[in-house]
C-alpha cells in the first residue's frame, strides 16, 4: 500500500514537470488571444485521469502553479487552475467505470470531457473581457469570434486533440507495470 502511494506521488511529480515542460517548449504553438493552443499541452494531465483522481488533482494543480511561478499572464493562470475541475470529473468517471471507457465510448467520454474543459476556461476568458482585462483588439473581434468561438470551441477540438495523443502515450505504458 505504501509503495503504490509512494509510486502515485513519483508519477504525480513526472507528470507535473511535463506538464509544464511541454508549453514552454513545444515548437508546435498556436496564439490567438485571448486562446492559445499548444499542441500535447494536457498530456500529462490526461495521463493523470487514468490514474486516479488525487493524481489527476495533483497534476492540474501543479502545472497551474507552476504556470503562476512561471510568470505567465493571470489569464493563463486562471485558464491552467480550471483544469481541476475537468481532471477531477472526468478522472472519478474513470474510477467509477474503468471497464466501460474503448472505442466509441472512449470518444464520448473524450468529447464530455473537452465540452467541461472549454466551459471552465470560456467562464474564464468570459470574466476578464467583461471586465475589461484582455487586449482591445479582441473586443474588436467581439464576443462570439474571440471568445465563444476561438476559446469555447477552439478548447474543445484542442482537449479532443490532446487526448487522443494521450490515450496514445497511454497503450504501451498499460502494458507495464508502470501504469494500473
Amino acid at each position: 500500500m505504501r509503495d503504490q502511494r509512494v509510486k502515485k506521488i513519483a508519477i504525480s511529480g513526472l507528470l507535473i514537470a511535463i506538464g509544464l515542460l511541454i508549453p514552454m517548449f513545444s515548437p508546435v504553438k498556436l496564439v490567438l488571444e485571448p486562446a492559445s493552443f499548444t499542441l500535447a499541452s494536457h498530456v500529462a494531465i490526461f495521463i493523470a485521469i487514468f490514474i486516479s483522481p488525487a493524481v489527476a488533482v495533483s497534476v492540474a494543480a501543479g502545472t497551474a502553479i507552476g504556470f503562476l511561478l512561471g510568470g505567465f499572464p493571470i489569464i493563463i493562470v486562471f485558464r491552467a487552475a480550471t483544469h481541476i475541475i475537468f481532471a477531477l470529473l472526468g478522472s472519478l468517471y474513470i474510477y467509477k467505470r474503468k471497464d466501460s471507457l474503448s472505442g466509441v465510448n472512449l470518444r464520448i467520454f473524450s468529447l464530455c470531457v473537452a465540452l467541461i474543459h472549454a466551459f471552465c476556461e470560456f467562464v474564464v476568458v468570459s470574466f476578464f473581457y467583461f471586465e475589461g482585462n484582455i487586449s482591445p483588439a479582441h473586443f474588436e473581434q467581439g464576443f462570439a469570434m474571440s471568445v465563444l468561438l476561438l476559446v469555447g470551441l477552439g478548447t474543445v477540438i484542442h482537449s479532443m486533440i490532446d487526448f487522443e495523443i494521450a490515450h496514445l502515450v497511454l497503450l504501451p505504458l498499460k502494458k507495464t507495470e508502470f501504469i494500473k
